[in-house]
């Protein structure tokens, strides 16, 4: 199954890169990209699981915060090398080659690079985890009514993350120019900034909660969240703040995001036990992200059109990271150690 996730992803992506346009298929075209787009999205909630699972499961007593980290780190990695292309496209190709056939060379590098994970996840050995549960009598599952339960709880305590990320460090760059009348530049400094902010506090906060706990670091990044939000985004409408200001206030963004996802994976990971964890997290992850994070930017921007707003990207972080808070004061209070 991983393997087919992988494929699935890698394919999907390699695909809009040689999508026909709309002048060639018509309407197919718009049909056919939301197509490959769900595939992604499934195949990457697909893979979430199996990857936080290993990374989770391989690590040494006390340290799971950390190693879970590294997958949140990675998404950070992508969204920043996404973002380096972007701009070294736009600086060495012309407006009409980027639109013209430009925009299809990051979607076919997936195609090597994706090859170049399937061989790496083939050649990797299942956890310890995993092979004891093979080798022991087959445990008892929990009940279906638990785990379905376990999953809502999950995905109640990352739908802030989910949210607050797809909107800082997706959805903001289109933000800038439609509404704020950034520059394309500018609008790639930000995404650029966010991403730095997030990357720099996903390995330390997934460190962190291994000695105080996932609860505190979490809570803190969705509180942050929850009551910065507004405030933040009220920096980048002012015209008279300073470009300077304005590049640490969408730092910031991405920063505080980051303490949310740095415990996140190996929170949900200790939520279920090894004969599920696989299924559970993943099921949990892929339904906030589903419904928080894929539909952000139709609700962002049918709600702007609707009320006239400009402030509803703040307004959609702080509400969701204030019903995470709520979720997340149900995690126990002591350090995390290990477990099954």
């Amino acid at each position: 199954m991983p393997a087919v996730v992988v494929l699935l992803m890698t394919g999907a992506a390699t695909l809009i890169g040689v999508l026909p346009t709309y002048d060639t298929v018509g309407a197919l075209a718009p049909w056919l990209l939301t197509f490959l787009r769900v595939l992604q999205g499934l195949s990457a909630g697909g893979e979430f699981g199996g990857a936080v699972s290993v990374m989770t499961e391989f690590a040494p007593p006390g340290r799971r915060g950390l190693y879970g980290s590294w997958q949140s780190f990675t998404v950070a990695l992508g969204l920043l090398g996404g973002a380096g292309v972007a701009a070294l496209l736009a600086t060495v190709l012309t407006e009409g080659q980027l639109g013209d056939w430009g925009w299809r060379l990051p979607f076919l590098l997936t195609l090597p690079m994706g090859l170049g994970a399937l061989w790496l996840r083939l050649r990797l050995d299942e956890t310890p985890s995993f092979e004891s549960l093979r080798e022991e009598p087959l445990p008892e599952r929990p009940p279906g009514r638990e785990v379905a339960r376990a999953i809502a709880l999950g995905a109640g305590r990352i739908m802030g993350w989910a949210a607050a990320g797809y909107t800082f460090l997706v959805v903001l760059p289109s933000y800038l120019q439609s509404s704020l009348n950034a520059t394309f530049q500018q609008a790639l400094v930000a995404t650029v900034l966010a991403n730095l902010g997030f990357a720099a506090t996903i390995i330390p906060a997934g460190l962190l909660s291994d000695r105080i706990g996932r609860r505190p670091v979490m809570l803190t990044g969705a509180l942050l969240v929850t009551v910065l939000a507004v405030p933040l985004l009220n920096l980048l409408q002012n015209t008279g703040t300073s470009n300077a200001v304005k590049g640490g206030a969408v730092f910031v963004a991405g920063a505080v995001v980051g303490l949310m996802a740095g415990p996140g994976p190996a929170m949900l990971s200790e939520m279920f036990p090894t004969s599920v964890r696989y299924t559970g997290l993943g099921l949990a992850y892929a339904l906030s992200n589903a419904v928080f994070s894929g539909c952000a930017g139709l609700i962002i921007t049918e709600t702007i059109k609707r009320t006239g707003s400009v402030d509803i990207p703040a307004y959609y972080a702080a509400v969701t990271c204030a019903v995470s808070v709520l979720a997340l004061l149900t995690l126990r209070k002591e350090p995390v150690r290990q477990g099954s």
